[in-house]
């Protein structure tokens, strides 16, 4: 009977894993949906920004104390997890610290003293993270789209890693043959006199409690992670790779216009001379993007990357003026009605079924759109290397080309430059007519 709990604990393993693995899947298969994008190019540079940026925490430290709690809490978070793999063997095996066995008792007693003290420092900086939300309330998490849901993820998450951390450290405080080893118990140590007087079997069982508690609570947050804004811990390191290494500002030219515009110049110009075979026989594809399906597929990851931590939008001037812009609104509008399409296809056998309803007007409004001064902003705040403008510039571009949506300004503009080759409702033959005056 001995090998029971190696049972139970393969099967909860592999449950874990696998639904952690079905929401991999769905969710590469969502941002699927969107179009294709070459990003072969500047591998060396994209490689250099995922370990700057995702790995080196570079943006974080922008703002110098949120960005010292972060790195606490993603160093010590993800360093103590490599206490993880010893638990799995130990579970699989029937062992207990199997770490001791391969390792000398020194360095396994520095390692886990180091553990131990990574896991007091992501205490403190949760408990300031929860300061900062619910007590100081800070203004960029008060605003109008990080009510319910979104709120009580952000504290939900805080609320893990104390479980979890305090778990570890009861655990190593419990055991009794850990304590009397003298080595790595820098903390537990101090926690240990908390439950003196209790039997040997008593101290056992809550060491074993707080170690199954403690490896079920990792896989309950592993797959948490998919329906929560902390599924940038996984993404953060694609999302910086595909990230834009364009110049910011740069703005994508449409083939389809290229070619019209390189007939309206020279009507004996050839558009297709460089496109594919066959190219000039597709039926033109829509213009801009009304719905996610439109939207590349480095758009759809950055959705699903984005954090939630409202630095886009309290450096956005449109917003900080009191328009209803909001960069990550957009970006969590986006990741919901992605999900909300994952789901129909989930209910259609993998076929999706027009619901009536788009990003565009259901979710995002053209207030939004046109609130926006594409000053680059929210992109340069991103520390994942989220572009909230792109998104915004292809329904933008949908407005315009697809619906004539333009605002009155922008139309009169738009035809001053058809007709006068410029933006001012002036010829060009009375352009110089004011130095006359």
């Amino acid at each position: 009977m001995d090998y029971i709990p190696n049972i139970l604990f393969a099967i909860v393993l592999v449950l874990g894993i696998g639904y952690f693995t079905r929401n991999v899947r769905k969710l590469i298969r969502n941002i699927k949906l969107g179009k294709e994008v070459d990003a072969s190019d500047n591998k060396k540079e994209r490689w250099k920004n995922m370990a700057r940026i995702a790995l080196g925490q570079s943006k974080m430290v922008t703002r110098p104390i949120a960005g010292f709690l972060h790195i606490v809490v993603y160093v010590g978070f993800i360093i103590i997890n490599i206490e993880v793999l010893e638990i799995i063997i130990d579970g699989l095996a029937g062992t207990h610290r199997i770490g001791l066995k391969v390792l000398p008792e020194s360095i396994y007693g520095f390692l886990i003293g180091s553990f131990e003290i990574l896991a007091v420092l992501v205490l403190v900086a949760v408990v300031a993270f929860w300061l900062r939300r619910n007590v100081i309330k800070l203004k960029r998490f008060l605003s109008a789209e990080m009510k319910g849901w979104p709120k009580n993820d952000g504290n939900i998450i805080l609320y893990f890693e104390v479980v979890l951390m305090c778990l570890f450290l009861v655990m190593n405080a419990t055991d009794t043959p850990f304590q009397e080893m003298g080595h790595g118990n820098i903390i537990s140590q101090f926690i240990a006199p908390w439950f003196e007087g209790m039997s040997e079997t008593t101290l056992h069982t809550i060491e074993r409690s707080a170690w199954w508690l403690h490896i079920v609570g990792i896989l309950v947050f592993l797959n948490y992670l998919y329906f929560s804004k902390h599924l940038h811990i996984i993404l953060a390191f694609p999302n910086t790779y595909y990230g834009s290494v364009e110049p910011k500002g740069k703005f994508n030219n449409l083939e389809a216009v290229t070619n019209e515009v390189k007939l309206m110049m020279d009507p004996n110009a050839d558009p297709f001379a460089a496109a594919p075979e066959g190219a000039e026989d597709e039926v033109p594809e829509k213009f801009g993007a009304s719905d996610v399906m439109d939207l590349n597929q480095i758009q759809l990851l950055n959705a699903y990357t984005c954090t939630e931590c409202g630095r886009c939008t309290s450096a956005c001037p449109a917003n900080l003026t009191g328009k209803k812009l909001s960069p990550r609104k957009i970006m969590m509008d986006t990741r919901d009605r992605l999900e909300e399409v994952g789901k129909n296809i989930d209910a259609n056998n993998g076929e999706f079924k027009d619901d009536g309803k788009q990003l565009l007007g259901d979710y995002i409004t053209n207030e939004e759109l046109w609130a926006c001064t594409t000053c680059n902003a929210c992109v340069e705040e991103c520390p994942v290397s989220i572009n909230p403008l792109s998104i915004i510039l292809d329904m933008r571009r949908y407005l315009v080309m697809e619906q004539s949506a333009a605002p009155m300004e922008l139309n009169n503009m738009m035809t001053n430059i058809e007709n006068n080759g410029a933006p001012w409702p002036y010829n060009q033959m009375d352009r110089l007519n004011w130095k006359d005056e």
